[in-house]
């Protein structure tokens, strides 16, 4: 293939290319700079999550389709991490007939403000820094203009600094600054007026010069694992005007065009459901006319078992669409789609399809995330027994760095930093760290408990032994695995409430040395609870010296409070005839909890998303589960009173509302099949809305459970209203979750089907690896219109970070679809 470069003056670095006519880079209708294989966007995005730095902001460049820059900003240190100052975006403008774009930030705190101006030129985009007052005196040496690069990128290329080269380091190995405040920063490993990246490869290509100043070359992974190649020039003292002129241009390929995508379930298909793989075409490509399915058999030869057109779709985001639909295709057997020449991975049609679909999930993730225990799988251990000296009392009026805060008072007979005794049992590591959320704790309890009533899992492949706090995976016990992780959620709950009398906001790492930690859990703290008499590095008594213990935070939230309890009577019931003792205990303290809750105005601390979900739909779960486990009439009362408040977010509440119908009242069921059919328009809206007929969220934190909660609410429905809702919801669900979505054909359960998501944001991210059965968020759309979900850099917590939730609604929903398919099995049988 011939390359075109933007800049004449790097055509020569294009070993074996032609010179080409310029192409420009142009603003379009979008908002960014665009030409063919080249996007850069200026503050398309902001930090529009839950954390500081998200690598989802200031310049961006997307390079033959993968976002390969961002963050070009002014930043206060070489390498920021993701906790440290940032600017406010105050205002972003565009003029088209110049072609320019204009985005005013502060740094309130230092009272500095300035503007950082894109403009497209026929080399590329010139990007600089205009200040109308100088750099404040607190900032000299520390305000610079910063663009980060991805290393997965670059990895294996070469660099150009001022004619002087060098390979782009596979590890961090920069020389290190001086220690300063706990901290050293590492010093460039090139510098230069004039940096070119990949000189060699014309897809990776990009040239970056500086008109004054220059411009330095870091390696952020010498500051945290997920740090970025970051260039970078130092806003000079007492100047304004124009600070930092930058011109960036980059290669593009000739004639390039993005190799489409086809995107199917990578588990495959009941004989029954609709098969429909989605084509993902380059806006310049055009879908082939006719595409087949391969059936393959034993001895690996191949026959085509349907051969049909690829019909047009349209656009969607930055791509066109087609489709391929092979529902006709019911016959058993191993298959493969094969389009425009290429074949993808294989693929099974059976009825048997999802029957072993949630099994990594059950047998690897969750023990996995287990806290409190020691955790075992053959030669392997993923961790050792951590927290054993949880927890102190979180001070008064600390706001945390990951969305807890302290309010004025413990609400707790307990002291600030004194040790609340008990909470060092049962559990699970919230996500890719290891706090421990409550409002992911009872959530995920009262998923494991609905996969556990409605579908009898009784898989036992693990020994749990809470005596001895060890955990040993494929060695069964004689216990149902899920009755097991039910209990060590319910375990923790109980915990809480027995310790301080209420649901708290969580237990989390006081501090973000220990928060960012990354290898054994059980190698955080020193697993001695503290004791401020004795000395750092003394132990005496069990007890130690170091303040390393996690600290709980406690205020009184009535949400929290309510979860807790629905999650605690639901787990009375799974729990009955498994252990007994707890189940009696579960269901005292939501009676309790219930009772205490109707008795007072509610608590309404809030921060976060640690305080629980929404009051209304808290109090309408406790009251159904409660009035699941008793029916008595109390709690049927208090349904009904708040269905109007909860009937607006009916695709929310759906399954708990369908639960309560065989207690309720029969005008009860008459407004479920109200909502039943509102449900099914609003889907209909979704089925058109783009190709995968699933909603796709647009935030910060990629749509996966989105997508699964959408799936779960048709399935329940079809199961209430089959005459309603159809079983088609469920299934494009799944066929999404199972890499029937935009950008790649992954599945986004690691290990689940032929090609799974095996890089991803775990306890174990930085070894670029994956644990069986997470289910990572999934395709993030970097505004206005790039969907993403990188497999070579698992960092991007928004788009890689397992949950605990997401993985426990996935397990009920790849059970719901292997027993749906089943009894649509038997129905279709012939009597």
């Amino acid at each position: 293939m011939q390359s075109r470069i933007f800049k004449t003056a790097i055509a020569a670095f294009a070993a074996g290319s032609a010179h080409a006519a310029a192409a420009e880079l142009a603003l379009n209708d979008a908002g960014y700079y665009e030409t063919r294989g080249l996007n850069v966007l200026v503050f398309s995005n902001w930090y529009d999550s839950l954390f500081s730095d998200s690598k989802i902001s200031g310049v961006e460049i997307i390079h033959h389709e993968e976002r390969t820059a961002t963050n070009g900003d002014v930043r206060l240190s070489a390498t920021p991490g993701q906790w440290d100052p940032i600017g406010r975006l105050l205002d972003r403008t565009i003029d088209p007939e110049r072609g320019t774009i204009e985005a005013t930030l502060a740094y309130p705190e230092y009272d500095f403000t300035y503007v950082i101006r894109a403009e497209a030129r026929d080399d590329g985009v010139v990007l600089s820094v205009n200040l109308d007052a100088p750099l404040p005196e607190a900032l000299e040496g520390r305000a610079g203009f910063n663009l980060e690069f991805l290393p997965a990128a670059y990895f294996g290329k070469a660099f150009i600094a001022d004619g002087k080269s060098g390979l782009f380091p596979r590890y961090p190995a920069s020389d290190m600054g001086p220690v300063e405040n706990g901290r050293a920063e590492p010093l460039p490993f090139a510098a230069g007026r004039s940096v070119t990246l990949a000189p060699e490869d014309p897809e990776r290509r990009v040239v970056v010069r500086s008109s004054r100043g220059e411009i330095a070359l870091y390696d952020g992974r010498n500051q945290a694992q997920n740090g970025w190649y970051v260039l970078r020039t130092l806003i000079p003292a007492g100047e304004t005007g124009r600070v930092v002129e930058w011109t960036l241009t980059g290669s593009t390929i000739a004639d390039w065009v993005r190799p489409p995508v086809v995107s199917y379930s990578q588990v495959g298909y009941t004989p029954a459901q609709p098969k429909v793989a989605i084509v993902e075409l380059d806006k310049n490509d055009r879908p082939a006319k006719t595409a087949r399915l391969l059936r393959v058999d034993a001895d690996g030869g191949v026959e085509t078992a349907y051969s049909g057109p690829v019909e047009p779709w349209g656009a969607y985001l930055r791509y066109n669409y087609a489709t391929f639909d092979f529902s006709s295709v019911t016959t058993p057997g191993l298959y493969v789609i094969e389009y425009d020449g290429a074949r993808s991975a294989p693929f099974s049609i059976d009825k048997d399809v999802y029957a072993t679909t949630w099994r990594p999930t059950l047998d690897i993730f969750f023990p996995v995330q287990m806290d409190h225990m020691f955790v075992n799988e053959a030669y392997r251990v993923w961790h050792g027994e951590p927290h054993r000296d949880d927890a102190l009392q979180a001070p008064v009026d600390h706001e945390h760095h990951d969305l807890y805060r302290q309010g004025p008072t413990t609400d707790t007979r307990f002291k600030p930093m004194e040790h609340i005794p008990g909470l060092n049992v049962g559990g699970w590591f919230d996500a890719g760290d290891y706090d421990i959320r409550t409002q992911s704790q009872y959530a995920t309890v009262l998923s494991l408990v609905a996969a556990w009533e409605e579908f009898r899992i009784d898989r036992d492949t693990a020994t749990v032994d809470w005596n001895r706090r060890y955990v040993d995976l494929h060695m069964p016990d004689g216990a149902p695995d899920i009755l097991q992780q039910i209990k060590h959620g319910t375990l923790h709950l109980v915990a809480q409430h027995k310790a301080v009398g209420h649901a708290i906001n969580g237990i989390v790492e006081p501090d973000l040395d220990q928060y960012t930690h990354l290898g054994d859990a059980s190698a955080k703290t020193d697993n001695l609870v503290h004791d401020p008499r004795l000395k750092p590095g003394e132990s005496k008594n069990g007890r130690s010296g170091v303040k390393d213990d996690r600290w709980a935070f406690t205020n009184k939230s009535s949400a929290l409070n309510y979860g807790s309890a629905a999650a605690l009577a639901a787990a009375s019931r799974a729990l009955r005839g498994y252990d007994d003792a707890l189940a009696e205990e579960a269901f005292a303290i939501a009676a309790r909890v219930w009772d205490e809750e109707r008795s007072h105005p509610p608590h309404l601390f809030r921060h976060g998303n640690t305080t629980g979900g929404p009051l209304e739909i808290e109090e309408f779960n406790a009251a159904v589960e409660l009035l699941a486990t008793t029916q008595d009439d109390k709690y049927a009362r208090r349904v009904a009173e708040l269905w109007p408040a909860v009937e607006d977010r009916f695709s929310l509440v759906a399954p708990m509302a369908l639960k309560a119908a065989p207690f309720m009242p029969e005008d009860y069921r008459a407004k479920l099949e109200s909502a039943a059919r509102a449900f099914k328009a609003h889907t209909d809206e979704i089925a058109r809305a783009n190709p995968f007929g699933t909603p796709i969220t647009t935030g910060g934190w990629a749509g996966a459970g989105a997508v699964v909660e959408f799936a779960i609410a048709n399935y329940v429905l079809h199961r209430a209203f089959p005459e309603i809702i159809g079983d088609e919801g469920l299934f494009r669900g799944l066929d999404y979750i199972f890499g029937r979505h935009p950008a790649s054909n992954l599945s986004l359960v690691s290990a689940v089907g032929a090609r799974s998501k095996e890089v991803a944001y775990g306890t174990n991210r930085a070894d670029f690896s994956f644990i069986a059965g997470g289910v990572v968020p999934g395709v993030l759309i970097i505004k206005p219109d790039f969907p993403e979900n990188k497999e070579n850099w698992p960092f991007l917590w928004g788009e890689n970070e397992y949950v605990i939730t997401l993985a426990a609604r996935y397990l009920y929903l790849a059970a719901a679809a292997d027993a749906l398919a089943h009894r649509e099995a038997s129905s279709a049988q012939p009597r």
